[in-house]
């Protein structure tokens, strides 16, 4: 069988799969963060007046300004509490199905958003910020998990990686429609809060069309003939017996097994330290500050000399610098692999997360200092953007089994949200009390987070689950003679390739 056009066919569908699910997925994560910040003024300003009519009462501002905060806030517990039910429902309804009806969480948001106004009630705009929110966290954990599942091993990475694509293209598409040309302006603050429908609707339109996961059709579902079809549909071509092989092996090693239960891996040896990879760098992703910049990049290009009315367009360029970094990142990885995606992120983070500390000490004194600290918000989310934006999102599909995949990725979500919600609250304070010294924290977390990966963390790239568990066996059982579930033959043995060991 001819290679070159199973790959042609392989690229078409599956970039047209990975287009459909990820413009209503991941995608709403970057937009929906990005589009709070044109409106805040607006919106608490409704809520004073608000208030002053329903009870004729006159906030104080930081009334005002914790009721704001509680707007902004639940987004990030609405993604937690979304994390958490995602995992049983992609086991009972699939990965695709599930990305569909996540839909429903997005519409209903999105209809309280634009009805709060004319009901005159900002308590529509916080539950409708904790309905988006559960979306988000939906998503964030079905959508690697569908795209890693549905592409062939030499594309794994990089599929998975356009999660992280999709999201930092959000940031730039809510920073887009923010402005006050657009939907950024007083009259239109509810239509911006509902426009994020648009992107839910194009899904609901286009990914019905594509096949469910096949590795979730033959080994949760057992029905080989429906996995065969979706393979055929995704590469374009005849099913490769390596690849089906590869499923079939993951299946009979899982048979029997019911999915995993989260606090069931934290009492298993044979996953430890997978889990804590996956707990770590899910912590770190959200920890290494890069969402703070955000904060800071306003004062910052103020500082600079930019007028105040062309901030907004400046800012662009930060989410632009995301977007160009995680589609580098999903080119690179699977050339440079994942643990030097994820150290060199983390290592250039800490070094511009110093440079920065330095430039805001000096910046009063040295007129150019301003600059600098500029160019760091640039280098910075490029930083992030390089590694631990894309990368962190692939771990769990290769390193966890079909039966425990789900509760690993409602273990990393989980994470990522509680600890998202922790930065949002903590950094305002940080500001107050470090002053130019805020971001030294930031700089700790990338550093350690270098240093475990470059200790613990094993390469995945191009590599089976056999493989990649017998790997992670000698760091599970440290000083054992326990044998590893897997046989030597088949930690050297991938299906289709044999290594050079096997062979001789």
């Amino acid at each position: 069988m001819s290679h070159s056009p199973a790959q042609k066919g392989s690229s078409l569908n599956l970039v047209l799969m990975v287009l459909a699910a990820g413009t209503g997925g991941t995608l709403q994560y970057g937009y929906n963060l990005a589009i709070m910040n044109a409106p805040a003024t607006f919106i608490q300003t409704f809520v004073n007046a608000t208030v002053l009519e329903r009870w004729d009462i006159q906030l104080q501002d930081y009334q005002v300004t914790l009721v704001w905060t509680i707007i902004v806030s639940i987004f990030s517990l609405g993604g937690f509490a979304g994390a958490l039910i995602a995992g049983p429902m992609t086991i009972r309804f699939g990965r695709k199905k599930c990305l569909l009806l996540n839909n429903i969480f997005l519409m209903a948001g999105a209809l309280l958003a634009v009805t709060s106004r004319a009901a005159k009630s900002f308590e529509m705009i916080i539950i409708s910020r904790v309905l988006v929110g559960i979306n988000c966290g939906i998503s964030m954990n079905v959508q690697p998990m569908y795209f890693g599942e549905s592409a062939p091993k030499h594309l794994r990475g990089a599929a998975s990686l356009s999660s992280a694509v999709f999201a930092a293209f959000g940031v730039m598409l809510g920073q887009v429609v923010g402005i006050k040309e657009v939907l950024g302006s007083e009259p239109c603050w509810e239509y911006l809060l509902a426009s994020n429908a648009i992107p839910g609707l194009i899904q609901l339109l286009t990914l019905p069309w594509f096949p469910e996961s096949p590795r979730y059709l033959l080994i949760d579902k057992g029905d080989k003939e429906a996995c065969i079809k979706a393979l055929r549909c995704l590469r374009g071509c005849e099913v490769q017996s390596s690849e089906l092989n590869e499923i079939l092996q993951e299946q009979a090693e899982t048979k029997g097994m019911r999915p995993r239960r989260p606090w069931e891996l934290f009492s298993d040896r044979s996953v430890r330290w997978q889990l804590i990879s996956v707990m770590i760098i899910s912590s770190a992703m959200q920890l290494c500050g890069n969402d703070s910049i955000y904060f800071y990049a306003s004062y910052v290009f103020k500082e600079a000399g930019i007028a105040d009315d062309k901030i907004q367009y400046i800012t662009i360029g930060t989410g632009s610098c995301e977007l160009t970094a995680c589609i580098m990142c999903s080119l690179l990885v699977e050339y440079k692999g994942r643990r030097f995606m994820l150290m060199g992120g983390f290592i250039l983070m800490t070094v511009w997360a110093v440079v920065f500390t330095l430039a805001l000490s000096f910046q009063n004194s040295i007129s150019w200092m301003s600059y600098l600290s500029m160019t760091c918000i640039f280098t910075y989310i490029l930083s992030f953007g390089m590694g631990p934006a894309g990368v962190t999102g692939i771990l769990p599909t290769e390193i966890f089994n079909q039966a425990a995949r789900p509760a690993a990725y409602m273990i990393a979500g989980s994470m990522m949200w509680i600890n998202l919600f922790i930065t949002g609250m903590v950094f305002p304070f940080l500001v107050s009390e470090l002053k130019q010294y805020c971001f030294v924290p930031f700089a700790v977390v990338c550093l350690l987070s270098t240093l475990y990966v470059g200790l613990f963390l094993p390469e995945t790239k191009g590599k089976s689950l056999s493989v990649i568990t017998s790997e992670f066996h000698k760091l599970n059982f440290k000083g054992q003679d326990q044998k590893c579930p897997d046989s030597q033959t088949e930690a050297q043995y991938q299906l289709g390739e044999v290594s050079l060991s096997t062979a001789i």
